[in-house]
């Protein structure tokens, strides 16, 4: 099964009141595998950069002045994204802005049925623990030491390997991976196989060795066997 986690930088909180994705990261896995391939864009949000939401992602007007517009890659993006399940965390987030973009370009709306929350699932999970990305990664031992400041493509492969988590572990679905895996198990696995017999192949003492034995016999005093 083909999924995408994704995650999104922003000039604040709200589409509705006029702000903008500045950047998007996707991941691409199957059977719950990463394949490698990646959609990641930075967007000229053609606003201001409040300073709040600077300081979360670190993106300037100056880095973004020259960066396209979201209309200018969003056939790129949607042709990544194809059909397949959507995972974000708190999704209702990163999918209020997607649909906001993708409506200031025209396009329709990515239905909410294929949206999947890592926040719910973890929610279900561990309820009444913290359930941010970064706590998460600590509970799970995810190494995010390299997460500086929120980065759409960087938080993106890190909730990759929670949602691996949050569904059972880094055991599952590596034999449906699209290269063959060998999987070292300690489960014992009891084979039957049906026995063949054979029949005793004939045997005798020669003549030689029966008188053999009859004169070691006649060596031994007072046997057993005679008593």
């Amino acid at each position: 099964m083909r999924e995408v986690i994704f995650d999104t930088e922003t000039t604040g909180f709200d589409p509705g009141t006029g702000d903008r994705m500045v950047e998007i990261g996707c991941i691409e896995m199957v059977n719950r595998v990463p394949t490698g391939a990646t959609f990641h864009a930075y967007f000229n949000p053609e606003r201001a950069m409040p300073a709040a939401a600077e300081a979360v992602h670190g993106l300037s007007d100056a880095f973004l002045a020259d960066k396209p517009k979201f209309a200018e890659r969003a056939l790129e993006l949607l042709e990544f994204l194809g059909e397949a399940p959507l995972v974000a965390h708190n999704a209702g987030f990163d999918f209020g802005f997607l649909n906001a973009e993708l409506a200031l370009c025209g396009l329709g709306p990515v239905s909410l049925d294929r949206m999947v929350d890592t926040v719910a699932l973890a929610r279900v999970r561990h309820p009444g623990a913290k359930l941010s990305l970064d706590a998460l990664c600590t509970r799970y031992g995810i190494d995010r030491s390299h997460r500086t400041k929120h980065g759409a493509l960087l938080d993106a492969e890190l909730l990759a390997q929670v949602y691996v988590e949050l569904n059972g572990g880094r055991q599952i679905g590596l034999e449906l991976a699209r290269e063959s895996v060998v999987i070292e198990t300690e489960v014992m696995v009891t084979v039957r196989r049906e026995r063949v017999f054979r029949p005793a192949r004939p045997h005798a003492a020669s003549p030689e060795e029966l008188a053999a034995h009859a004169a070691f016999l006649a060596t031994i005093k007072e046997p057993l066997w005679l008593a």
